[in-house]
């Protein structure tokens, strides 16, 4: 078995293993905001060698904000913190778009009647600039997250639409200069959808989108969505916890081509699930807990050089 707390890897055959905790080292942590912050996204740009937080600044009306780290050694330095969004920003999150080399941020513009909004950010430097707001839902909107499909070269939006019967929808958006634009939305669970996570597979071209599903006793459920021009249409709902989650964080190993979902299980804690995409549909191994203690905001990472 798998200690409480314990890091894991994936392996080639779908599981999950404990690997020792003694490989990496922390530097000392250095505060990007000192005031409170709330919904915070982070990418790294690999064009600028850089890494971008994204966050709302709760002690600056609560403003979409935007910092640039550099990492040297174990050290962290930031520059200076941009406004991206001067309204009540929430469920933040981003992606990077290697094709022209910038961020693309979505959130809920809380100011503007709580639509679905994404901007362009391109780095220079220890800063950041960014382009006009584009609205790519006019409605009430959860749990927005991106990711980007680099085979098609284009951004993959999903959201809870709150004010269409709670339903879990996503969009395609292209990228051009510092502007960005959309498909049409499709559904891709008519139901209540809470906690999205997102990822990009490489190697079967597919985005794999994990939530909530509320209206069926909260089980954890992942889809397989395939991008055509600016559409995109998804298989059928497959469950990967019968349990009740909240939170789901999704990364793309493309080591061994395998998805892994974090969540938090009710009742347990922090857990893992790998699965192999085939056609449009996904295929889950057995669970394994990363930790037995309480958490609440998930986030996942792969880590190419390692």
């Amino acid at each position: 078995g798998i200690s409480s707390k314990a890091p894991v890897v994936l392996n080639s055959d779908g599981t999950v293993s404990g690997i020792s905790n003694t490989a990496a080292s922390s530097g000392t942590a250095v505060n990007f905001e000192a005031g409170g912050t709330m919904y915070p996204a982070i990418v790294y740009d690999s064009a600028n060698n850089k890494m971008v937080i994204f966050y709302e600044d709760q002690d600056n009306s609560r403003y979409g904000t935007a910092i640039v780290g550099t990492v040297s050694g174990t050290s962290i330095s930031y520059g200076t913190p941009v406004i991206f969004n001067s309204g009540t920003t929430t469920y933040i999150n981003a992606t990077y778009d290697p094709d022209t080399s910038q961020t693309v941020t979505v959130y809920k513009d809380e100011s503007n009647s709580n639509y679905g909004t994404a901007i362009v950010g391109s780095v220079s430097g220890t800063s950041i600039t960014f382009g006009s707001e584009a609205v790519y839902a006019s409605s009430n909107v959860y749990y927005n997250n991106v990711t980007y499909d680099t085979t098609n070269d284009k951004v993959v939006i999903a959201y809870m639409d709150y004010s269409g019967s709670q339903y879990g929808k996503a969009l395609i958006g292209t990228v051009s200069g510092t502007s960005i634009s959309y498909g049409s939305a499709t559904t891709f669970e008519s139901g209540s959808t809470n906690y999205i996570g997102i990822c990009y597979d490489s190697s079967n071209d597919r985005t794999v989108i994990s939530y909530q599903d509320a209206d069926d006793t909260n089980k954890g459920k992942a889809v397989v969505g395939t991008t055509s021009g600016t559409s995109i249409s998804f298989g059928t709902a497959v469950v990967f916890e019968g349990g009740i989650i909240s939170e789901s964080a999704a990364a793309f190993d493309t080591g061994v081509n395998r998805v892994l979902i974090a969540y938090r299980l009710s009742g347990s804690g922090g857990v893992a699930v790998a699965g192999e995409v085939s056609g449009t549909s996904i295929t889950f191994g057995g669970t394994v807990l990363i930790t037995s203690e309480p958490l609440y905001i998930m986030g996942i990472a792969f880590d190419a050089n390692a």
